[in-house]
């Protein structure tokens, strides 16, 4: 499969209400709800896009490590890190209305039409039930035959996954039915340098809904970054965005 590269063009910078550990994104209708991660601090809150403060945020307990969400048949689906047990959540009353356990850690989470896809940080995509989370099969995904780790948060748009990757500057679109990497996204110029930390990484990725348009931020970063991809030529030095 033929790889297109892309590089972001900033199409606005809005504030990152509460500045949380960004482990997972929804947009739906200018409607922002993000999953915010670590123990004693996870969450998930609600804000109208560009707002500079959350209109609503549910606490989880302090076992619980949030991570990646995702929208499916009204509801929202919050995973966990190691704990293996998602909550399913009313977006609009923010009331948690039952749980479900799942096999592997949890990472990302997205609705892929038939059925969910969730990442573990390898480089498999798992694919599961919509009602259950049980698994039904794995995605092994690949870049020029390789093995791509570190599959983070996830969306689904326009037919392919986009995912993030641990500790790299890029985004990556996957072909679900083969798991080839088929788009590589050069996300330097939404890179806040003024965070060196260590765990203050490009995290968070949704749709907007428009082609080639989400909106993308970081662990505990200043301002989240509506973008808009645009053809990059440069191959080489694109491709190594991912690998090093």
């Amino acid at each position: 499969m033929a790889v297109r590269f892309h590089r972001v063009e900033v199409v606005r910078r809005v504030p990152h209400p509460g500045r949380g550990f960004t482990q997972g994104l929804i947009v739906r209708d200018g409607m922002v709800w993000e999953s915010a991660g670590l123990y004693g601090s996870s969450a998930l809150t609600r804000y109208p896009l560009g707002a500079d403060r959350p209109e609503g945020r549910a606490e989880l307990p302090v076992t619980l490590f949030a991570e990646g969400i995702c929208l499916s048949d009204g509801y929202i689906w919050q995973l966990t890190w190691q704990e293996r047990v998602a909550l399913r959540w009313d977006p609009g009353t923010l009331a948690v209305i039952d749980t479900a356990p799942y096999n592997r850690d949890g990472w990302g989470i997205c609705d892929a039409g038939e059925y969910l896809l969730t990442s573990d940080g390898s480089s498999e995509l798992v694919t599961r039930d919509r009602v259950s989370l049980d698994p039904l099969g794995v995605t092994r995904v690949r870049l020029d035959g390789r093995r791509l780790d570190g599959l983070n948060d996830l969306d689904w748009a326009e037919g392919r996954v986009w995912a993030n990757i641990l500790d790299r500057p890029c985004l990556v679109g996957i072909d679900p039915a083969s798991g080839e990497v088929s788009d590589i996204v050069d996300a330097r110029p939404v890179m806040e340098r003024r965070h060196h930390g260590s765990q203050a990484v490009l995290n968070g990725v949704a749709w907007l809904g428009e082609p080639g348009e989400f909106l993308l931020t970081g662990k505990q970063w200043r301002h989240m970054y509506h973008v808009r991809l645009a053809d990059a030529p440069a191959r080489s030095r694109t491709a190594r965005l991912v690998v090093g």
